[in-house]
């Protein structure tokens, strides 16, 4: 369970003021898949940081029950001189997992090939992500964050992951940022619009779609 209280969290870049988040008060349950929908820039990946504890909001708390992910698709944990190997295998030990279950999961599901081997910061930003997804879901959180992940790589590695993805979040809680809408509405049973840094909950997700949609046509 993850409950933000009166959260706020602002960026003012070359004198132009973005919110993001302006006390936003939410629960997120213990089970099931929320999606957090929002035009571009309307602050997703931001709040999902602030969820994950990556950023501080300016106002409020976010507290958060049981073992939280980082945003998976964020990759900034990961040393760019470390391998993809050495990297997995690095998490593996500060998350207390089984390093070589982990490490046989992680190359089988990233599908990096001879690179696994390379320095991370030799990868493409597909790559980082598949590795940053891989790693995620060989753990078992309680809650995952997902940011954009599912739309990496080619279609057999999308529907891979997508098949992955609900496995793991079949009996444990995610909250998912994704600009495909029809698997936000494949894959959860509620969503929140994040617009001009107000949510609004809904517990029905092709709503929520249609108040997006709604949001985005000028007048």
């Amino acid at each position: 369970m993850i409950r933000l209280e009166n959260v706020s969290k602002e960026f003012v870049s070359g004198g132009v003021r973005k919110v993001v988040a302006d006390r936003i008060s939410l629960t997120f349950p213990k089970k099931g898949a929320v999606a957090l929908i929002g035009r571009n820039c309307a602050g997703k990946s931001s709040l999902l940081r602030v969820i994950a504890g990556t950023m501080k909001p300016d106002a409020g708390r976010v507290i958060a029950q049981g073992f939280v992910s980082w945003p998976i698709g964020f990759a900034g944990s990961f040393h760019g001189d470390l391998s993809g190997l050495q990297n997995t295998r690095f998490v593996a030990r500060v998350y207390g997992v089984d390093t070589d279950r982990l490490e046989d999961f992680v190359r089988e599901m990233a599908e990096l090939g001879s690179h696994f081997f390379l320095p991370f910061r030799t990868y493409s930003a597909g790559m980082k992500a598949r590795l940053a997804f891989a790693v995620s879901m060989g753990i078992d959180f309680d809650t995952y964050l997902i940011d954009e992940v599912t739309s990496v790589g080619d279609a057999a590695f999308r529907a891979k992951s997508e098949v992955v993805l609900a496995d793991r979040i079949r009996d444990r809680a995610a909250i998912v940022v994704s600009h495909n809408l029809p698997l936000l509405a494949r894959m959860c049973h509620a969503a929140v619009v994040l617009e001009q840094g107000r949510a609004v909950w809904f517990d029905d997700v092709d709503a929520a779609i249609a108040a997006h949609k709604g949001a985005l046509v000028p007048g």
